[in-house]
């Protein structure tokens, strides 16, 4: 099934996933204060913002906390309004934006930003969305994929950061529990899945920012839902999710340059639900079930170059 937008086919050949790049790691930090899963994450400040998701006991935790890689620390941030899961979050200029997701079940319009250490209200999202992703190019804020008011979301929601304005393109192929990530001047959607665990996705696609079509990009290896991505030295970094199978540690690596992909060194701790943001050239991967359903970590690894 073909998005509405989607304006090209890519035939170009995907290279076989290579073996873990030699040079590539993973080193475990300091674990996230509080366990929990389906969070929402974002790299700001030279910090790693960790916001919501659920506590083991199955409710929704308002709690924020930021990572300093500098000093392998915690600090504890100002609570969300109120407590959300399986939001979607991105980060612009050093203020956070967390959007949308569930609370008591049900799904929000909601668009709060932390800005000097408070958290503000912004005009609501078109529509509800929940199991989204979001990602920022330009000055633009984009809201991808994820489950609208009664389905699969078909259509994409755009912040205007400067005027603070939303508007609504054509979306990529509709799908929950994907990741997003901006490389290039592009949003890039990536992976996700239909419903169950059984109908994940590989499918990658990507929007020109400003654009109204969306061209499909040589998929992930290994199709992938409740996954996450962050963009190093231009290339973006796919890692987690579940599957029939448990939860997945296989972690790749996609060149916009060359619209390859190549397997790097597998996440120690797989997870699905985890907070995945970049600093510098170095991916964090926080918190998320270590098995497919509800359950929680705190585990905080760290892929170096």
């Amino acid at each position: 099934m073909q998005s509405p937008g989607l304006l090209a086919l890519a035939f170009l050949t995907v290279a076989t996933p290579s073996a873990a790049a030699p040079s590539a790691r993973w080193e475990s930090r300091a674990p996230l204060p509080v366990p929990r899963t389906e969070v929402s994450a974002a790299a700001a400040g030279g910090r790693i913002i960790v916001a919501g998701g659920y506590l083991a006991d199955g409710s929704s935790s308002a709690r924020v906390d930021a990572f300093d890689p500098a000093t392998d620390t915690w600090t504890r941030l100002p609570d969300l309004p109120f407590g959300v899961n399986h939001a979607a979050a991105a980060a612009y200029r050093g203020r956070v934006y967390v959007l949308g997701g569930y609370a008591d079940r049900q799904r929000q319009r909601t668009a709060w930003m932390l800005q000097s250490g408070r958290w503000r209200t912004l005009p609501p999202m078109p529509f509800v969305r929940g199991a989204a992703a979001a990602a920022v190019a330009g000055t633009r804020l984009y809201v991808v994929g994820g489950v609208g008011a009664m389905r699969l979301a078909k259509k994409a929601l755009v912040l205007d950061l400067e005027r603070v304005r939303w508007s609504v393109v054509p979306g990529p192929r509709p799908r929950e529990h994907l990741a997003a990530a901006a490389a290039g001047g592009r949003i890039y959607a990536l992976a996700g899945r239909l419903g169950g665990l059984d109908s994940n996705l590989g499918t990658v696609e990507s929007i020109r920012a400003g654009g109204r079509g969306w061209r499909l990009e040589p998929s992930v290896p290994q199709p992938r839902g409740g996954t996450g991505a962050a963009v190093v030295g231009g290339r973006i970094v796919s890692v987690g999710g579940e599957g029939p199978g448990g939860t997945i540690g296989r972690v790749y690596r996609f060149d916009p340059s060359t619209r390859r992909w190549r397997r790097l060194a597998d996440l120690p701790t797989p997870r699905h639900g985890l907070g995945v943001a970049a600093l510098g050239e170095r991916v964090y991967v926080v918190a998320g079930g270590p098995q497919p359903g509800l359950f929680v970590s705190a585990a905080n690894e760290v892929l170096l170059p």
